[in-house]
């Protein structure tokens, strides 16, 4: 279990779909996840965190704490329908 990255100010519904992204990070990482299904997860992480900066600093806070990259899943599914981190 970790200290996720969480802003005080989202709602509920965008804490619900940042940790769709954080799960679907750890999904890749641990045995794989669709494309499509993670793109879906990150879309709607777009729309609560939609600053490049804010998403670094989520990105490198839930690096630190997880040891997985938001940014290098999203770039591995530029390249592939399925993405596999391990």
């Amino acid at each position: 279990m970790y200290d996720y990255p969480l802003d005080p100010y989202w709602s509920t519904e965008d804490i619900i779909d940042v940790m769709a992204l954080y799960n679907a990070v750890e999904q890749a990482y641990e045995e794989g996840i669709s494309k499509e299904e993670f793109m879906n997860c990150y879309r709607k992480y777009l729309q609560v965190v939609d600053s490049k900066s804010e998403q670094k600093k989520i990105d490198t806070a839930f690096e630190k704490v997880s040891h997985y990259s938001i940014y290098r899943v999203f770039q591995k599914a530029k390249e592939n329908d399925w993405i596999d981190m391990r």
